[in-house]
């Protein structure tokens, strides 16, 4: 069962190959670059290209804010459910170490995201300490209610944060851009760490969550109201 969700999401997009796990970290590498460093990266080949300037529409460039400012903000509640979540669990010797796991990968999406924001300069969301309240109080608080309603939380959150990556890569491949490219990489990468967090939630019990119908319903309901506002505000 673990894998049916994720094959489902997939075969959403599936014209999109997939990208290896040591994805391409080209942005990640021109975001550490700072003004002063800027005459010694010049002649460094490993990162001699200059970023070219994206010569989009208006509304391309709407799109691409929007997608930017709600990914960052996605994975801004995420490393706050992870934290809430081994604020509880992180002790027990099963299942701390997969929250772990989880968590650091949501470290490095954010470290990512954050870079992106400022690489193209995107107006980060205003509810920055709102989400991080939310993140933790629903990680801590399915965790408070046991393992299998933690791993049921985890399961809502990436079952809805797949499909938006796939929604994401449908509107990137309409953008012919060397950096749109990189971008619909690191959004392909990211989607698939979702969805292996989603199979490790379902195989460590999601479904078996009292309540589980109504406690993922809530919760996804809850993620898509949390993209949308983001995408706006």
């Amino acid at each position: 069962m673990a894998s049916a969700l994720r094959r489902t999401l997939l075969l959403q997009h599936a014209r999109i190959p997939t990208v290896r796990r040591a994805f391409s970290t080209s942005i990640t590498q021109r975001q550490t670059v700072s003004p002063g460093d800027a005459s010694q990266a010049s002649s460094d080949s490993s990162s001699s290209t200059a970023v070219p300037p994206l010569r989009l529409s208006k509304e391309q460039r709407e799109v691409l804010e929007e997608m930017i400012r709600v990914d960052q903000a996605g994975e801004l509640g995420a490393n706050w459910i992870y934290r809430g979540q081994y604020a509880v669990l992180g002790s027990d010797k099963k299942v701390g170490p997969l929250l772990q796991h989880m968590w650091d990968q949501e470290k490095h999406h954010l470290k990512v995201f954050d870079g992106i924001v400022s690489q193209y300069r995107v107006r980060p969301t205003a509810l920055r300490p709102i989400w991080e309240m939310a993140g933790f109080a629903l990680g801590a608080g399915t965790a408070l209610m046991g393992k299998e309603a933690a791993m049921a939380c985890t399961e809502a959150v990436e079952t809805v944060i797949g499909g938006h990556y796939n929604d994401q890569l449908r509107e990137l491949l309409k953008i012919d851009h060397p950096d749109i490219a990189e971008l619909r990489k690191v959004v392909q990468q990211f989607r698939d760490d979702e969805l292996e967090h989603l199979d490790t939630a379902i195989d460590q019990g999601a479904q078996r969550a009292p309540q589980h119908e109504l406690l993922s319903n809530a919760i996804k309901q809850g993620c898509k109201a949390a993209i949308w506002i983001s995408s706006k505000v």
